[in-house]
């Protein structure tokens, strides 16, 4: 099984400050065709992530001005992180169990490594969560 750091091993992440508004996030994420943006603070730390559905509804929805709106306002919170050294699968659980489709990658010592999402897997892996999804609900 694939380690984290194979697929994200060339990967250029958007990085975004946090006081950047939700437009230019946006713009942002269109020009480089990714589906989520990390946010970081001034020092450089991961403090959230931004993604279309985020977007939507935090922003959209709400009315809300995307020219004024920060992504601080409304990116999600201290995403759970993974480690480059973990599996496809522990990804693809994480995004299972916690209803996402985006993970931050980040080494020990706080370093951003990259963003793994749904459609990064290979259909062997797919097919390996959903074998082991199949037998927990079979030992329910």
């Amino acid at each position: 099984m694939r380690k984290l750091a194979d697929i994200v091993f060339d990967q250029n992440p958007l990085i975004l400050n946090a006081a950047q508004s939700v437009e230019e996030g946006c713009r942002r994420m269109s020009e480089q065709r990714v589906g989520s943006a990390l946010v970081c603070n001034d020092a450089g730390r991961l403090v959230g992530i931004f993604t279309g559905r985020d977007a939507v509804c935090r922003v959209l929805a709400l009315r809300k001005d995307a020219a004024r709106c920060s992504l601080a306002e409304a990116m999600t919170p201290d995403p759970i992180t993974l480690s480059p050294d973990q599996s496809a699968v522990d990804a693809l659980r994480l995004m299972w169990d916690g209803g996402f489709r985006h993970v931050p990658l980040v080494n020990k010592a706080g370093r951003i490594l990259g963003v793994v999402s749904r459609g990064d897997f290979s259909g062997l892996e797919l097919s390996h969560h959903e074998d082991e999804r199949e037998l927990w609900e079979h030992m329910r």
